[in-house]
């Protein structure tokens, strides 16, 4: 199956609603049922958790152009682990859990993209877990940079660092470059 025609497409967004998210609200709550599947059109989120020191730990970054969920509890209807919040102001298009299998039945083209969104999103999960445990955190930090340059514009230092797996003065030191010790 190819990709998704104009006329298949504009059938396809007739469903989703447009949803506006101001700086600091959230998407998602921990302990709450994921229901959003939001495409993000403009702004700058992130997913977090908190670790068993109670320290915030960011899980993921998106930007203008992705789909923002939290794919374990929208499938498995499951209370979330983690919160999604705005880091500036946001605007996209949603659809709620029921609205989305409806589709899926319905549609097979629509169906097929969001398998392969799904592939994409555990392609990179894997990938950033196997940097975890493999790549030196400058190395990761750099990834990260060139994978979402924008980053550094949206979001502290700080939540950068937890990302990355590292402390913020960790990070300070490999943004001065090699020479700092």
């Amino acid at each position: 199956m190819g990709p998704i025609s104009a006329a298949q497409a504009e059938d396809i967004a007739i469903a989703f609603v447009p949803k506006t998210i101001a700086k600091h609200d959230f998407l998602l709550r921990a302990g709450k049922v994921s229901d959003d599947y939001l495409f993000l059109d403009s702004g700058f989120m992130r997913a977090f958790a908190y670790d068993t020191d109670g320290n915030d730990v960011t899980t993921g970054f998106y930007a203008s152009g992705q789909i923002v969920f939290e794919v374990a509890s929208f499938f498995n209807r499951t209370p979330s682990q983690e919160y999604i919040q705005a880091l500036t102001d946001c605007q996209g298009w949603s659809i709620t859990h029921q609205q989305l299998n409806a589709l899926f039945h319905a549609r097979p083209e629509f169906r097929e993209f969001g398998r392969s969104v799904l592939v994409r999103g555990y392609a990179a999960l894997k990938s950033r877990m196997l940097a975890l445990i493999t790549e030196p955190a400058a190395a990761r930090y750099e990834s990260l940079l060139h994978a979402s340059p924008e980053i550094l514009q949206h979001a502290p230092l700080k939540t950068v660092a937890s990302y990355l797996g590292i402390t913020d003065t960790s990070l300070s030191r490999i943004r001065k470059g090699p020479t700092a010790k």
